[in-house]
This record gives structure tokens, C-alpha cells and sequence, in this order.
């Protein structure tokens, strides 16, 4: 009976941490939005994928943005992809939104970077449509206060930070607002991470400058406050994942905040991502960790990264393959102005783990 008992309590404590862990991020699922699905009409709501009820009533009240939100979805996929493909971890399971594998349902590190980046991507993505006049309800960031230096002037089209920050927040953190949306540290975990997605996005604010004079003289500058691009936020963001925090849920005066399990003599930095769960290897296929494994990955055998065969590869070896490649070769320059080019082909030899 004692032991039932404790599997029973073990089986509750599982689903206190998993229940409505990924909420938050199965808004990437607009990812899957059909192009045949125009989005122009408010019962269409309804059918859009991971949704919950407080974002169906922002898609109604701003059917306007979600196109752009649709692309911001399919833009943080590419940019989790493409951050990680260097990685054991290859953000792959990213794809199957709505329906996570454990990787990024717990509360686990590379949740914590999935969280962080969607919240950047729609805040990023909003702010440049707002700029190139792709939404009707707002237009150019305001010009700053301050002067640009001599020989520079404020002009052009700033991105709409402040806009974009506004509405992302709203529609990606209304699953978190929900109440019995899972245990309280997730919740807070998600919430943190995203607003530290914001502040990547926030620190990516630059001012960018356009030549103007005779011949190219750049006797006077035109400038704007414009956003980084998306893959160097998400380069930042993981960089915050590689030196991720690992957090328990603590009474602190009259509530429980998070701080560092190691250092709980401190309360979290609002610049680091935090998580509450340990994370596997990802070197073997274990669907109930959701990881993929590493077999049949590609490896760089002459890399000490990442991407390197002894890591990737968690030791078990690698086999050799050879592979054809066709580029442009032989290139020439004629006046004026065209350049032609051979196509030749060379055969390289790639690598990928046991």
C-alpha cells in the first residue's frame, strides 16, 4: 500500500510540473497557418491553432496584426533552427507545436531560451511592420529627444519599439495571465524569461545612419533608431541560455519568488534566463526526456565547437561520407558590368555520428 501510495504522489507531483507548462509558447503553431486562411474576418479566430481564449479575443479585436504575428511565429522557428544548429540540442521539436515533447513542456533550459526568443521574435516583428506601413494602427517610432551628433540629422523611418513591445506583450504573455494555467514557479519561470527576451530586444535598439553628399561625400548623415536583425537577438538570448540560472521557488518575505538554487543569497538578475529543470545530454533518443538523440547528425571533424564529431557525437564515433558539390567558379568580370561564372563540382567529405 506504501508503495502505491508513493506512486501515486510521484504521478501527481509529474503533473503539477507538466500541466500547462508550454501554454505560453503553443502560439507557434500559427507557424502551420494555412495562405488560404485570410484572416480577415474575426470568426476566423477560432480556427487558428494553440490559442488560448484571451488570445482568440485579441485576435479578434486586432485581426489587423495577425498576419504579422502568423510571420512572427514562423520567424522564431528559423531563428531557434538556425541559433542551434550547431548544437546537440537543435531546436527541431520546436516544429511540433502545439504538441511539445518534454524538452520544452518542463520547466527546463532550453524552454526558458524557446520562451525568451518567441516573446523577442513578435515584439521584433510588429516594431519592423509598424516601419515599412504594413499595419494600419501605428506607424514610425518617434524621433529621440537627444541630438545625433554633428554632422548628423534624425530622419527616416525608426521601428516602432515601443508599439511593438506593447501589443507582443499582450499576445504572448495572455496564456501566462490565465489562471490554473499550471504550478506558480512555471508560471513565473515563463514570464521572467520572456520579459528577458524583451530586454535582448530592448538592447538591440541602434541608431543607423544613411550617407547623403556629392560623389558619396557623406557631407550630411540621416539617421533612425532601427532594430539588430532577428539572428543577432537570438544570438544574444544564446548566449543568456549558455549561462542559463538554475532556480527554485523560495519564500521571500511574505511570497515565494525565484532565486538561484546555488545562490539564494540573491534574488534572480532580470538579464538572465532562468530554469527549474535540470536537462538530458541529448546524446541518445529518449522521447520521455524529448530528446532526438544525435545519431546520423552531421559533425565538423575539424572543429573544437560544438559542432565538433567528439561532441556532437557524445563520444560514440563517427562515419565518413562523401558528397558532391556543384558551385560558381571561374568567375569574370565584363565591361560593363556582368559577371559569368563556370559551374564545376568537387567532392567533399562530410561526416555524421554513429
Amino acid at each position: 500500500m506504501r508503495a502505491r501510495s508513493q506512486v501515486c504522489e510521484a504521478l501527481l507531483f509529474a503533473l503539477a510540473l507538466h500541466t500547462g507548462v508550454c501554454y505560453g509558447i503553443k502560439w507557434l503553431a500559427l507557424s502551420k497557418t494555412p495562405a488560404a486562411l485570410a484572416l480577415n474576418q474575426t470568426q476566423h479566430c477560432k480556427q487558428l491553432e494553440g490559442l488560448v481564449s484571451a488570445q482568440v479575443q485579441l485576435c479578434r479585436s486586432n485581426l489587423e496584426l495577425m498576419r504579422t504575428i502568423v510571420h512572427a511565429a514562423r520567424e522564431a522557428m528559423k531563428a531557434c533552427r538556425r541559433a542551434f544548429a550547431d548544437m546537440r540540442w537543435n531546436c527541431s521539436s520546436i516544429e511540433l507545436a502545439p504538441n511539445y515533447l518534454l524538452d520544452l513542456e518542463r520547466g527546463t533550459r532550453e524552454s526558458a531560451f524557446v520562451y525568451a526568443l518567441s516573446a523577442a521574435t513578435i515584439s521584433h516583428t510588429i516594431a519592423r511592420a509598424c516601419t515599412s506601413g504594413d499595419l494600419p494602427g501605428c506607424s514610425c517610432g518617434p524621433v529621440p529627444g537627444e541630438p545625433p551628433g554633428p554632422g548628423n540629422r534624425w530622419g527616416g523611418c525608426a521601428d516602432n519599439l515601443s508599439y511593438g513591445l506593447l501589443m507582443g506583450a499582450k499576445f504572448s504573455d495572455a496564456p501566462m495571465k490565465v489562471k490554473k494555467t499550471g504550478s506558480q514557479a512555471n508560471k513565473l519561470m515563463r514570464l521572467h524569461n520572456s520579459e528577458v527576451g524583451r530586454q535582448a530586444l530592448r538592447a538591440s535598439l541602434e541608431t543607423k545612419c544613411k550617407c547623403h553628399g556629392v560623389s558619396g561625400s557623406c557631407s550630411i548623415r540621416t539617421c533612425w533608431k532601427g532594430l539588430q536583425e532577428l539572428r543577432d537577438v537570438a544570438a544574444d538570448l544564446k548566449t543568456r541560455y549558455l549561462s542559463a540560472t538554475k532556480v527554485v521557488h523560495r519564500p521571500m518575505g511574505t511570497r515565494k519568488h525565484l532565486v538561484p538554487k546555488d545562490l539564494d543569497i540573491r534574488p534572480v538578475k532580470d538579464s538572465e534566463l532562468v530554469y527549474l529543470q535540470s536537462s538530458p545530454d541529448f546524446c541518445m533518443k529518449n522521447e520521455k526526456v524529448g530528446s532526438h538523440g544525435t545519431q546520423d547528425r552531421q559533425c565538423n571533424k575539424t572543429s573544437n565547437g560544438s559542432d565538433s564529431c567528439d561532441l556532437m557525437c557524445c563520444g560514440r564515433g563517427y562515419n565518413p561520407y562523401t558528397d558532391r558539390v556543384v558551385e560558381r567558379c571561374h568567375c569574370k568580370y565584363h565591361w560593363c558590368c556582368y559577371v559569368t561564372c563556370r559551374r564545376c563540382e568537387r567532392t567533399v567529405e562530410r561526416y555524421v555520428c554513429k
